[in-house]
């Protein structure tokens, strides 16, 4: 395999020209942004440089590189995680235009703008007057500056208010018996749970369950209007309702075998890149790696790649009943990791040839399924696709492209929907760095307008 580095002024311009020199076959292994040095650094701009590679099979050396040609340079690669793999036995790799192999880079990305609740702005001509005050445009502006601002600043600290509420026991599940709160406490309670109402509805959390919270601390705090409490309370339930995350481990008895499942487009190939990465360079596991997608153009080539790459052996499965048979010859693996077909969710066919693989499997070995989902899926069709895979088998939690939105609300409703155990979400498609396990406080902490 032939690998170089091409360095541009943009992420664009080095991939081009790895793909003007290596072909458009050449796979881009990773990105990596260059910082100017030296004392006129602040004067020069910054550089992409592009890692790619090609199957020397396809590679055509330009002169220049005829003439180098005697140098015995060994290619490796660094898969960023304190371990090198030699790849220079990987032959016959191809890559597909269409499909996004090993380390491809991240298309540019508009992030999305979180959405704002528009400012009522009141015209200097238009003051609101009153028989005891008037109040000005810039007054008005003031006083809902502060207010926000005073919010941003609760989130900031939420945490540690959290802790130090939860050893003081200032939450409690009933109220105290006191007096009934005043009408002007009570006033600014239902302000601050309409604040708090509007950010979860803001990060697209939906109507129903961000009523269900709101209704529970209502309950809880009995019309409190202490915004430490009332965001405490908050952020506890959404803790306590997604649960610990549920990660691969190890069986009693190896191999485990793990289906991921799910719709086109999502990732799912990259996705087992990735944990199959994790799981080999970090924890030193044995890993083998299935495909039962053998619908879509050029998937096994993509996955092959994977394989190459990690020295990890690939089986392809035409039919159900091919698995246990496959089972059995790497029975001292530690994980099986199975890529099944991306298919549409009313696709009656594909849904019983995925349901009728994963029931297959021997009784005798332990198995888990993921379900992987996009992110930036409307949320009316993520029901509509988890209801289909939730005829099949059950499942537990892959959230892929957090990197391609800032409103996080439909891992919350899923959550809620299903039931299901949250485990994994991705950020990019760098592997194996983007890719980590659910971090539950972090997410919350993004639905209640934290950063």
């Amino acid at each position: 395999m032939k690998i170089k580095k091409f360095i541009g002024k943009t992420e664009e311009e080095a991939i081009n020209k790895a793909k003007a020199e290596l072909g458009m076959s050449a796979v881009i292994m990773n990105t990596k942004q260059i910082q100017p040095s030296g004392f006129f650094k602040a004067f020069k701009s910054g550089s992409v440089e592009v890692t790619a590679a090609i199957d020397e099979n396809e590679y055509k050396p330009t002169a220049q590189e005829t003439i180098k040609s005697n140098n015995p340079n060994t290619g490796r690669i660094n898969l960023e995680a304190n371990d090198e793999i030699d790849i220079k036995s990987i032959s016959n790799t191809t890559s597909s235009d269409n499909d996004r192999a090993v380390y491809s880079a991240p298309r540019p990305i508009q992030q999305a703008t979180p959405i704002k609740r528009p400012t009522p702005v009141i015209k200097a001509s238009n003051v609101v007057m009153t028989d005891n005050e008037r109040i000005t445009e810039a007054e008005e502006r003031v006083k809902k500056e502060d207010t926000i601002n005073g919010f941003e600043k609760k989130l900031d600290n939420l945490q540690s208010m959290l802790e130090e509420n939860l050893k003081a026991n200032s939450i409690k599940e009933e109220p105290d018996v006191e007096a009934a709160p005043s009408i002007e406490r009570q006033k600014e309670g239902v302000k601050m749970a309409k604040m708090i109402y509007n950010t979860l509805l803001d990060n697209e959390v939906n109507e129903r369950y961000a009523n269900i919270l709101v209704e529970e601390m209502d309950k809880t705090l009995n019309h409190s209007s202490n915004i430490e409490l009332m965001l405490s309370n908050v952020y506890q339930k959404m803790i306590l309702k997604f649960g610990e995350p549920s990660i691969i481990t190890s069986a009693r008895k190896k191999p485990k075998i793990i289906f991921f499942i799910g719709p086109t487009g999502v990732g799912k190939t990259t996705t087992i890149a990735k944990i199959a990465s994790k799981l080999k360079i970090e924890d030193g596991k044995k890993i083998s790696l299935f495909t039962a997608d053998t619908y879509r153009i050029a998937a096994e080539d993509q996955l092959r790649t994977y394989a190459n790459i990690l020295d990890t052996p690939l089986t392809i499965i035409y039919s159900a009943d091919e698995l246990n048979a496959a089972i059995e010859k790497v029975h001292d693996s530690d994980f099986i990791l199975v890529d099944t077909a991306g298919f549409s969710h009313r696709s009656i066919q594909q849904k019983e040839d995925t349901k009728e693989l994963i029931n297959s499997v021997s009784s005798n070995v332990e198995k888990e399924v993921y379900l992987v989902l996009s992110a930036t899926t409307k949320y009316r069709d993520l029901l509509e696709i988890v209801d289909a895979y939730k005829e099949m088998t059950e499942f537990k939690l892959i959230f892929t492209k957090l990197d391609e939105t800032s409103a996080y609300g439909n891992l919350f409703n899923i959550k809620m929907y299903t039931k299901a155990d949250m485990s994994y979400v991705t950020t990019g498609q760098n592997v194996p760095d983007d890719i980590e396990v659910f971090d539950t406080q972090r997410i919350v902490k993004r639905l209640l307008g934290g950063k």
